[in-house]
């Protein structure tokens, strides 16, 4: 089983360096799907309300076995629970339905700045987390603008964004902005969602000299670029694949060549978290 390194927090929590993403896997296969996962050593799961998968992780959770304080379990509220009780209820709902007392890490699913209610989202997520529903509290999708805001209104830095990071859309520009306010970026599709990126000669080529797969290339770039990848996988030896990236590294060199295939309309669905308005 493999040991994952972790990531401190900007609160002193630490959380697991990869985690599981679990958009689409969902009843009993999810269940499985998930339980096979943590077999083989995860601890961070990412679910959200938007999921409909809540209660799967919670049981695959349950039937491992192992202890609720070894998992970081993440959720995220979505936009139609903004408003400052419908968040408070959402919160309580979701640990109802995964069965747990408390996240590790909530965080806003989108912020959908036109709407303009992810400042009283937020200041839910506070009191929740001072009554011990949430450890760490942090979002998603975030600009620049929309994090300042938060910090300025509240005085409450999120402590991670998590936010779409692949090889065609590299983010550089997101990444300085959250190191620069102490704040962890999460990558989610970090492979690119089926995106051309794994066929890129020069992924293909590191694949060949260090001896594995493609996805582990990219989620060993994503790690040494400080971030932390969320891959999706039902697949059992993908799920372990992709945690047996702490064994090699990548020089800077060969991280700035897969830097170099951002593309600007790089987006796998062009969602501009600017104009974004979320499914519901």
């Amino acid at each position: 089983m493999t040991q994952v390194p972790v990531v401190t927090l900007n609160d002193g929590y630490q959380m697991p360096a990869i985690g599981l993403g679990t958009f689409q896997i969902r009843g009993g296969a999810g269940v499985n799907q998930i339980l096979a996962a943590i077999t083989d050593g995860y601890r961070s799961l990412d679910t959200a309300t938007n999921y409909d998968n809540e209660g799967a992780v919670g049981e695959a959770i349950r039937r491992s076995g192992i202890p609720r304080a070894e998992f970081f379990v993440t959720s995220k509220l979505p936009g139609k629970y903004h408003r400052y009780a419908d968040a408070t209820m959402a919160i309580q709902e979701s640990l109802y339905r995964l069965g747990l007392d408390y996240f590790d890490l909530y965080v806003i699913h989108w912020p959908l700045p036109k709407r303009d209610h992810y400042v009283e989202a937020w200041q839910a997520m506070i009191d929740a987390q001072e009554r011990g529903l949430i450890r760490s509290i942090g979002v998603s999708n975030f600009e620049p603008a929309h994090l300042d805001r938060l910090i300025n209104e509240t005085g409450v830095t999120p402590a991670v964004n998590q936010i779409e990071v692949h090889p065609y859309w590299v983010q550089e520009r997101m990444l300085k902005e959250d190191t620069q306010r102490g704040i962890v970026t999460e990558a989610w599709s970090p492979l690119g969602r089926g995106s051309s990126a794994l066929t890129e000669p020069i992924i293909q080529q590191l694949a060949q000299k260090y001896q594995k797969n493609v996805g582990q290339i990219i989620l060993r770039w994503h790690i040494q670029r400080g971030i932390v990848p969320i891959p999706k996988s039902r697949n059992l030896a993908h799920q372990r694949a992709n945690l047996a990236v702490f064994d090699f590294s990548l020089t800077a060199e060969e991280i700035q060549a897969i830097n170099e295939l951002n593309k600007t309309d790089g987006r796998i669905d062009n969602q501009d978290p600017n104009e974004y308005e979320e499914f519901e």
